[in-house]
């Protein structure tokens, strides 16, 4: 795992967000942080916590799409914080009910280093502005790492026998998620928090300006 302070100003406040499969820290440097020390988690080779996570007087926690399952994986070893949400992501990424059903999962899997030099990413987002938003400002992570990652983190849901505890105090879920379908994050979520429905696809960050909003989703 890598880590990277997209904010450090010694605010009061710490947001630690894990970001999802094949991600860095590129696409999301234009979120402004105003109040929040930003701390972002991201490639998932290993799930070993690269850094101690600083006590600040209010922690919240925002984890996205496999950063869900990491984050949940790692519950024990993070601080206490005031609020946390799940964005677009479950912790049974890889299930046919509550995740991405797993013959699309092995066929990403199986096409991975294709998928990520274009289409992957085209269906990450809601529309054709979006994509070329981020083409603007793309993951900078060799291909290849981010292929290994895929595979490390199959090998760690399959490894894993979770059985869920409410850890999350709400989950956020896109209309329009083309990788982790909609209707199964419902199915997940729906049993154990609050949940709301933002106009998106699986990227949402691109309707906001600022964590602030994310955390008041």
């Amino acid at each position: 795992m890598q880590y990277k302070w997209l904010c450090k100003e010694n605010n009061k406040k710490l947001l630690v967000f894990f970001a999802g499969w094949s991600f860095d820290t590129t696409p999301f440097q234009y979120l402004k942080s105003y109040d929040y020390d930003v701390l972002m988690l991201y490639d998932y080779n290993d799930i070993e916590l690269p850094i101690q996570i600083p006590n600040y007087q209010e922690s919240y926690l925002l984890a996205w799409s496999m950063g869900v399952f990491v984050a949940y994986l790692l519950k024990d070893n993070l601080p206490d914080f005031k609020k946390k949400l799940a964005i677009n992501g479950t912790v049974l990424p890889v299930n046919d009910e509550y995740g991405i059903p797993l013959k699309p999962f092995l066929l990403t899997l199986k096409h991975a280093k294709t998928g990520l030099e274009k289409k992957f990413y085209e269906n990450i987002f809601a529309n054709k502005e979006e994509f070329e938003r981020y083409e603007k400002t793309p993951v900078q992570r060799d291909i290849d790492n981010r292929v290994s990652e895929l595979n490390s983190l199959y090998k760690l849901i399959k490894s894993e026998n979770i059985q869920y505890s409410k850890y999350f105090d709400k989950a956020i879920i896109s209309s329009n998620d083309k990788i982790i379908p909609t209707k199964n994050q419902i199915n997940f979520w729906q049993r154990y928090n609050e949940y709301t429905i933002v106009e998106s696809g699986h990227f949402p960050y691109y309707n906001f300006e600022s964590w602030n909003e994310l955390l008041c989703l």
